[in-house]
């Protein structure tokens, strides 16, 4: 048992959603960036969701519907594989062309410093030997079943308080809601999966706060089956404020959990929540090969999702994204997305060589969620625009460096004169 908190196995997430998917912000490219990491190819408020962006020429939103999902419990998702099940050969090459080499491992335990200190791909969160992953329930933006991204969802978890050594503290709490935002890239298109290149980050998650993390995607036409990858900071799943791997799938809609939900682990020592090393670039990937989705990082394949996990019915992606996510109570949060630098930092946190597999020419736009009215009168707490249109600002940036690659950031709050540089930001952090 690690000291990741085991105990929410339960924790249920209610999610209302409204809209459909559309674009309302897109940011011009500047100067081309490079980095070592791009190798070339080889709710208070009422739950509701966003609309998720998408090329500008989508339909404008529709009528507003609600919906109500939960992820499976421990007691009712099924497991995979079945005792006897045959376990599928990985893809000779992995997404992006190259042969597979040994990912390095750190000592268990390790912390994210330590685990880059050793020039290591990763760390057994804690030292008990296990060699597969456990499941985790905890909140998770993402799109809901009417494919619009999730504004924010009900949930009976509570996130602890750090430090977290040993054990964590996680009590229930009734209709608790938790926020969602994100820094969102995104673009349309039949394709056998994505992957692309992500720093790894330790942002400063606030106390109260759920989760920050950065992730790709790839989801049916319909955004209802999605499988994802990245790497996460959140104390109720992992027990600590360092990042760490996680997977996550979401089927009709409906949110599965943290790493182990109807996951078939093939990688002898690596696997979802191991601890990650900050301050270096990892390589993350999606493939649909066979009869599986595919998960790469770096330079191996660590695991699979099946087919069967959605009766074969999500074998190709209508849709990939590249975001930083927030998840928490608050509608103007503290907590930092990517390092906490915005994206006009040279140091922000980055997700580049973004590319396709087997699907169109990369090229996409960046959208910051959610978007909040100008209202310098009364600022706080803040309202969301109605129509696209509108004069807003947003806590979360981004800047599209090359044609694959961004970064982004934040948070970052108006000031409260704007004529004023010297005046305090709205929300002092």
């Amino acid at each position: 048992m690690s000291n990741s908190r085991r105990g929410l196995l339960a924790a249920g997430l209610a999610v209302a959603v409204v809209g459909t998917m559309g674009t309302v912000w897109t940011l011009n490219a500047s100067a081309e960036e490079t980095t070592e990491a791009e190798a070339p190819a080889a709710a208070v408020a009422p739950a509701t969701t966003e609309t998720a962006p998408e090329p500008a020429e989508t339909a404008p939103e529709a009528a507003s519907e609600t919906a109500e999902t939960a992820p499976a419990t421990a007691e009712t998702a099924p497991e995979a594989p079945a005792a006897g099940e045959a376990i599928l050969t990985p893809p000779k090459l992995l997404p992006w062309g190259a042969k597979p080499k040994r990912l390095k491992q750190a000592k268990a335990g390790a912390s994210s410093k330590a685990v880059a200190a050793a020039g290591a791909d990763a760390a057994p969160a804690d030292t008990s030997g296990a060699v597969t992953p456990t499941r985790e329930y905890a909140p998770k933006g993402g799109q809901g079943p009417n494919g619009a991204f999730l504004k924010s969802a009900r949930t009976t978890v509570v996130p602890p308080t750090p430090p977290t050594v040993g054990t964590v503290k996680a009590a229930a709490a009734a209709d608790r809601v938790v926020n969602f935002h994100y820094a969102v890239g995104a673009q349309t298109g039949e394709t056998d999966g994505t992957w692309a290149n992500l720093t790894i980050e330790k942002p400063k998650l606030v106390d109260g706060d759920y989760h920050t993390l950065a992730e790709l995607a790839v989801r049916s036409a319909d955004s209802k089956q999605t499988v994802e990858v990245g790497w996460t900071v959140d104390r109720s799943v992992n027990g600590d404020d360092d990042p760490h791997l996680f997977v996550f799938y979401w089927k009709d809609g409906v949110a599965r959990c943290y790493n182990a939900c109807e996951w078939t682990q093939i990688h002898k020592t690596v696997k979802p929540g191991d601890t990650l090393p900050v301050g270096t670039s990892k390589r993350f990937g999606i493939m649909h090969d066979g009869n599986a989705w595919w998960i790469a990082y770096n330079s191996e394949y660590i695991g699979y999702f099946h087919d069967k996990n959605w009766e074969g019915r999500f074998t190709r992606a209508g849709l990939a994204q590249w975001f930083g996510e927030v998840a928490s109570p608050s509608l103007t949060p503290c907590t930092q997305m990517g390092n906490g630098k915005p994206a006009s930092d040279g140091d922000a946190a980055r997700i580049g060589s973004i590319s396709m597999t087997k699907g169109p020419t990369v090229g996409f736009e960046l959208d910051m969620r959610p978007k909040y009215k100008v209202n310098l009168e009364n600022p706080v707490p803040p309202v969301q625009i109605e129509k696209p249109d509108e004069p807003y600002w947003s806590p979360w940036t981004g800047s599209l460096r090359t044609p694959t690659t961004f970064r982004y950031g934040g948070p970052e709050y108006p000031l409260k004169d704007p004529k004023d540089p010297e005046s305090e930001p709205i929300v002092k952090c």
